[in-house]
Protein backbone atom coordinates (compact mmCIF):
# COMPACT_ATOMS: atom_id res chain seq x y z
CA UNK A 1 0.00 0.00 0.00
CA UNK A 2 1.47 3.12 -0.48
CA UNK A 3 0.51 6.56 0.49
CA UNK A 4 0.75 10.02 -1.20
CA UNK A 5 1.93 13.07 0.96
CA UNK A 6 2.20 16.44 0.11
CA UNK A 7 4.55 18.78 1.77
CA UNK A 8 5.31 22.62 0.94
CA UNK A 9 4.01 21.70 -2.83
CA UNK A 10 6.69 18.91 -2.84
CA UNK A 11 5.14 14.75 -3.00
CA UNK A 12 6.67 12.25 -1.69
CA UNK A 13 5.44 8.10 -1.37
CA UNK A 14 5.55 5.98 1.55
CA UNK A 15 4.97 2.22 1.43
CA UNK A 16 2.85 0.89 4.61
CA UNK A 17 6.19 0.20 5.94
CA UNK A 18 7.40 3.46 6.22
CA UNK A 19 4.13 4.72 7.62
CA UNK A 20 4.06 2.60 10.32
CA UNK A 21 7.74 4.09 11.44
CA UNK A 22 6.65 7.08 10.97
CA UNK A 23 3.14 6.47 12.93
CA UNK A 24 5.16 5.37 15.64
CA UNK A 25 7.56 7.92 15.53
CA UNK A 26 5.45 10.83 15.13
CA UNK A 27 2.45 9.45 16.78
CA UNK A 28 -1.45 10.37 15.73
CA UNK A 29 -0.49 13.85 14.60
CA UNK A 30 1.11 12.49 11.89
CA UNK A 31 -1.42 9.86 10.54
CA UNK A 32 -4.22 12.82 10.95
CA UNK A 33 -2.27 14.83 8.76
CA UNK A 34 -1.43 12.00 6.37
CA UNK A 35 -4.99 11.39 6.30
CA UNK A 36 -6.56 14.76 5.98
CA UNK A 37 -4.03 15.44 2.91
CA UNK A 38 -5.40 12.30 1.23
CA UNK A 39 -8.69 13.46 1.53
CA UNK A 40 -8.11 17.09 0.61
CA UNK A 41 -6.29 15.33 -2.41
CA UNK A 42 -9.83 12.88 -2.72
CA UNK A 43 -11.83 16.15 -2.75
CA UNK A 44 -9.90 17.67 -5.25
CA UNK A 45 -10.00 14.92 -7.55
CA UNK A 46 -13.68 15.19 -7.22
CA UNK A 47 -13.91 18.43 -8.51
CA UNK A 48 -12.16 18.17 -11.95
CA UNK A 49 -11.95 15.45 -14.08
CA UNK A 50 -10.53 14.95 -17.99
CA UNK A 51 -10.32 12.37 -20.39
CA UNK A 52 -9.45 11.35 -24.17
CA UNK A 53 -13.28 12.38 -26.11
CA UNK A 54 -12.36 9.10 -28.68
CA UNK A 55 -9.21 7.73 -29.54
CA UNK A 56 -7.91 11.26 -29.74
CA UNK A 57 -4.98 12.27 -27.58
CA UNK A 58 -5.45 15.65 -28.47
CA UNK A 59 -9.52 16.23 -28.36
CA UNK A 60 -10.17 15.61 -24.24
CA UNK A 61 -13.36 16.08 -22.20
CA UNK A 62 -13.13 17.87 -19.03
CA UNK A 63 -15.50 17.87 -15.92
CA UNK A 64 -15.70 21.29 -13.35
CA UNK A 65 -17.74 21.24 -10.41
CA UNK A 66 -18.26 24.53 -8.92
CA UNK A 67 -16.57 24.88 -5.54
CA UNK A 68 -17.65 25.33 -2.54
CA UNK A 69 -18.23 28.91 -0.78
CA UNK A 70 -19.13 30.29 -4.38
CA UNK A 71 -22.80 30.46 -6.11
CA UNK A 72 -21.43 27.71 -8.56
CA UNK A 73 -21.02 25.09 -5.76
CA UNK A 74 -23.20 22.04 -6.99
CA UNK A 75 -23.07 22.50 -10.49
CA UNK A 76 -21.05 20.78 -12.89
CA UNK A 77 -20.03 21.66 -16.37
CA UNK A 78 -18.59 19.65 -19.08
CA UNK A 79 -15.95 21.05 -21.36
CA UNK A 80 -14.02 20.40 -24.39
CA UNK A 81 -9.77 20.67 -24.68
CA UNK A 82 -8.36 20.93 -28.29
CA UNK A 83 -4.65 20.32 -28.49
CA UNK A 84 -2.62 22.17 -31.09
CA UNK A 85 0.39 20.61 -32.88
CA UNK A 86 2.52 22.54 -30.75
CA UNK A 87 1.09 21.70 -27.21
CA UNK A 88 2.76 22.64 -24.49
CA UNK A 89 4.06 25.55 -26.47
CA UNK A 90 0.65 26.70 -27.04
CA UNK A 91 -1.98 26.93 -24.74
CA UNK A 92 -5.16 24.61 -25.72
CA UNK A 93 -8.38 25.47 -27.23
CA UNK A 94 -11.19 25.13 -23.84
CA UNK A 95 -14.37 25.84 -24.40
CA UNK A 96 -17.46 24.93 -21.96
CA UNK A 97 -19.96 22.43 -23.41
CA UNK A 98 -22.65 22.95 -20.74
CA UNK A 99 -23.88 26.40 -21.52
CA UNK A 100 -22.26 28.23 -18.29
CA UNK A 101 -23.50 31.95 -17.12
CA UNK A 102 -20.79 33.86 -16.21
CA UNK A 103 -18.79 37.36 -16.99
CA UNK A 104 -15.87 35.50 -18.77
CA UNK A 105 -18.07 33.10 -20.60
CA UNK A 106 -19.91 34.07 -23.85
CA UNK A 107 -22.85 32.23 -25.15
CA UNK A 108 -20.88 30.06 -27.20
CA UNK A 109 -18.95 28.52 -24.49
CA UNK A 110 -15.54 30.96 -25.02
CA UNK A 111 -13.80 31.96 -21.95
CA UNK A 112 -12.07 34.61 -21.12
CA UNK A 113 -8.81 33.68 -19.39
CA UNK A 114 -5.67 35.13 -19.46
CA UNK A 115 -3.85 31.66 -19.20
CA UNK A 116 -5.43 31.02 -22.04
CA UNK A 117 -4.17 33.12 -24.12
CA UNK A 118 -1.23 35.67 -23.67
CA UNK A 119 -0.29 34.14 -19.90
CA UNK A 120 0.10 30.47 -21.54
CA UNK A 121 3.40 29.02 -20.23
CA UNK A 122 4.31 25.50 -20.85
CA UNK A 123 4.43 24.42 -17.00
CA UNK A 124 0.71 24.60 -17.07
CA UNK A 125 -0.75 21.34 -17.08
CA UNK A 126 -4.51 20.32 -17.88
CA UNK A 127 -4.94 20.50 -14.20
CA UNK A 128 -3.64 23.68 -13.53
CA UNK A 129 -6.28 24.92 -16.69
CA UNK A 130 -8.78 23.28 -14.87
CA UNK A 131 -8.34 24.67 -11.43
CA UNK A 132 -7.86 27.90 -13.00
CA UNK A 133 -11.50 27.59 -14.83
CA UNK A 134 -13.09 26.45 -11.28
CA UNK A 135 -11.35 29.48 -9.51
CA UNK A 136 -12.51 32.37 -12.56
CA UNK A 137 -16.04 30.58 -11.80
CA UNK A 138 -15.98 32.07 -8.08
CA UNK A 139 -13.86 34.97 -9.08
CA UNK A 140 -14.48 36.59 -12.39
CA UNK A 141 -12.33 39.05 -13.85
CA UNK A 142 -15.01 41.94 -14.32
CA UNK A 143 -12.85 44.28 -16.05
CA UNK A 144 -13.00 42.00 -19.52
CA UNK A 145 -16.40 40.27 -19.41
CA UNK A 146 -17.69 38.43 -22.53
CA UNK A 147 -21.54 38.52 -20.92
CA UNK A 148 -21.58 42.20 -20.06
CA UNK A 149 -25.38 41.11 -18.27
CA UNK A 150 -23.96 38.48 -16.08
CA UNK A 151 -20.90 41.01 -15.12
CA UNK A 152 -23.11 43.66 -14.23
CA UNK A 153 -25.20 41.21 -12.20
CA UNK A 154 -21.90 39.29 -10.48
CA UNK A 155 -22.05 42.14 -7.28
CA UNK A 156 -25.98 41.77 -6.11
CA UNK A 157 -25.07 38.25 -5.34
CA UNK A 158 -28.75 36.96 -4.65
CA UNK A 159 -29.98 37.93 -8.24
CA UNK A 160 -27.27 36.66 -9.45
CA UNK A 161 -27.70 32.88 -8.26
CA UNK A 162 -31.61 33.27 -9.51
CA UNK A 163 -30.77 33.79 -12.80
CA UNK A 164 -27.75 31.42 -12.81
CA UNK A 165 -29.39 28.51 -11.05
CA UNK A 166 -32.23 29.26 -13.37
CA UNK A 167 -30.42 29.11 -16.55
CA UNK A 168 -28.34 26.37 -15.61
CA UNK A 169 -31.58 24.24 -14.78
CA UNK A 170 -32.99 25.45 -17.84
CA UNK A 171 -30.10 23.58 -19.56
CA UNK A 172 -29.87 20.31 -17.69
CA UNK A 173 -33.95 19.83 -19.51
CA UNK A 174 -32.59 20.10 -23.10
Amino acid sequence: MWCTHLSAGIGAAYSSRQLKFRANKDGQRWLRRAEETRQEHLQRAALLATFPDGDSLFSWIGTIKGASGTVYNGLSYKLSLKFPADYPFKAPTVKFETPCFHPNVDQHGNICLDILKEKWSAAYSVRTVLLSIQSLLGEPNNDSPLNTYAAKLWDQQDEYEKVLRKKYTETQKQ
